[in-house]
């Protein structure tokens, strides 16, 4: 005779996704869960219902979170911002500034490579998604001035929004770069950056008469 199936034990049967991510914070799992199926599916296609379902979570839960898929974009975003932030500090104080910001960019790509098939996805689709791409412009600019102040580059006033806004193309002009290189050491991306930070530093330096990009220090109050 069959033995009648453990009711109990089927209600404690765990959600999808739910046992090999319970070590996580839900937040996490979340933003994992995000960019794992945007790689899958594409952006345009996922819901926060596939989200909640891949992270183990209930919607109440992922609502918690955020409060949309665009919102939910933006805290990755910020979870790149605080693994660049964490990373190693330049070890000589005297290198250039433009090196620094190279190896700053460079954290960046390193945090952003195990995701690159999600991203581009979400590159893909951007343009159908207006509110994203508003949310991830505004977030990339914030980025920026993270990226600067870690570089001990002055991020204040008006001359610190144009650093930002610099960068921010120098980025955009590297991102376009490392979404189809498939190098291991991210060769192409790491020449295109060097190019554009070498011609930022001198278009610097002519304006400033012949002075590189200036440290934190000694723009403080500019």
């Amino acid at each position: 005779m069959a033995k009648a199936p453990d009711k109990s034990k089927a209600a404690k049967k765990p959600r999808k996704g739910a046992t090999k991510k319970a070590a996580a914070e839900p937040s996490d799992r979340a933003l994992d869960a995000m960019m794992a199926l945007a790689g899958q599916l594409g952006w345009r296609d996922l819901t926060l219902t596939d989200i909640a379902g891949e992270a183990g979570l209930t919607l109440a839960e992922l609502r918690n979170i955020a409060g949309s898929k665009q919102a939910l974009l933006g805290k990755f975003m910020q979870r790149i911002d605080q693994a660049v932030l964490a990373g190693a500090a330049a070890d000589d104080p005297a290198e250039p500034v433009k090196d620094r910001l190279f190896d700053v960019c460079m954290q960046r790509f390193d945090a952003l490579q195990p995701w690159r098939e999600a991203i581009k996805a979400i590159a893909r689709d951007i343009p159908v998604d207006p509110m994203a791409a508003i949310c991830l412009g505004l977030q990339r600019r914030r980025s920026m001035i993270w990226m600067l102040e870690k570089a001990g580059v002055s991020s204040a006033g008006l001359k610190g929004r144009v650093r930002a806004a610099g960068l921010n193309a120098i980025m955009l002009s590297a991102i376009r770069v490392w979404l189809k290189d498939d190098s291991e050491d991210m060769s192409a991306t790491m020449a295109r950056l060097d190019r554009d930070l070498a011609r930022a530093d001198k278009l610097v330096q002519s304006l400033q008469g012949g002075k590189p990009f200036q440290r934190t220090e000694e723009t403080a109050n500019s």
